[in-house]
């Protein structure tokens, strides 16, 4: 399994790099794999409530359970006006 995550604007300054793979090594004992497994075993901390999150450059739910090849991007809330 392989899941490409990304991550934009002040996520990649914080975390110091804008793009992971995860492989099966990576998260073989978490099964099925969700978008907050990938989100923590990156950052190592629960999801901000404000975080967004796409699957696959579709808006997704926290609790999507992923597949082989997905690639999972991370981003906070737009603001302005």
């Amino acid at each position: 399994m392989s899941i490409t995550v990304r991550f934009f604007a002040s996520l990649s300054e914080e975390l110091g790099f804008d793009q992971k793979t995860l492989d099966r090594k990576t998260v073989a004992h978490k099964f099925p794999l969700t978008i907050e497994d990938v989100w923590r075993e990156v950052a190592h901390r629960p999801p901000p409530e404000n975080l967004l999150c796409a699957l696959n450059h579709e808006y997704a739910d926290f609790k999507q359970h992923l597949e082989d090849g997905d690639e999972v991007a991370f981003f906070p809330p737009v603001n302005g006006g």
